[in-house]
């Protein structure tokens, strides 16, 4: 269960940083900014943060308004699948943590950044292999950036309802082919993708 042990290594305040949706066939990936406060952030909270894919949906979306009322301080940000499509996906998530970085409300004393690739930050810098099972924080920015983008995503399903995206999140599901199939690319699709990228070459 993630804690606070990364975060005692640096003196003030740590943010922790998550992405989400960066293997979707549409739509934007999402990262999340959070610091939570060391000392005063509730412990019964504490417990149930967890890597945001062990949760389910319902656990997650009770999550969300506490994590953000309990944040000394977070930032949401993204970058558009016409981003995603200019810069590739990697290039376009590191943007996007910069983006969420740059935005919150406290400066860090330090970052600590999910996984292992490093935005450009001019901040001291710790990539964290699985690190929302490992820091509160990372765990606190995976729940917060995945219950905004599914949320985001079922908001653009009601305008675009051919390709389940309320379900799928825009992962390439059997419904999300159909719906290609039947109606063809959107604007918020990822042309850059091998999917997309061959049905536009048909």
């Amino acid at each position: 269960m993630p804690d606070f042990a990364l975060e005692q290594n640096y003196v003030g305040p740590v943010a922790g940083v998550d992405e989400v949706g960066r293997g979707p066939w549409a739509g934007p990936v999402v990262t999340c900014a959070v610091i939570l406060d060391r000392v005063t952030f509730p412990a019964d909270l504490a417990a149930q943060l967890d890597d945001s894919k062990k949760l389910s949906d319902k656990k997650r979306e009770a999550l969300f308004e506490p994590i953000k009322q309990n944040a000394e301080a977070f930032c949401i940000a993204e970058a558009t699948a016409e981003e995603i499509d200019e810069h590739n996906i990697l290039a376009a998530t590191m943007l996007a943590m910069k983006r969420a970085v740059e935005g919150l409300s406290v400066t860090p004393a330090a970052v600590l950044v999910d996984g292992n690739r490093r935005p450009d930050l001019a901040v001291p810098l710790e990539t964290v292999v699985k690190g929302d099972s490992r820091s509160l924080n990372i765990a606190a920015a995976s729940i917060l950036a995945k219950v905004t983008r599914d949320r985001m995503m079922a908001e653009l399903a009601q305008e675009f309802p051919h390709y389940a995206w309320e379900r799928n999140a825009g992962y390439g599901t059997k419904a999300h082919q159909a719906g290609l199939a039947s109606h063809g690319v959107t604007i918020h699709h990822r042309r850059s993708f091998a999917p997309i990228a061959k049905l536009l070459a048909e």
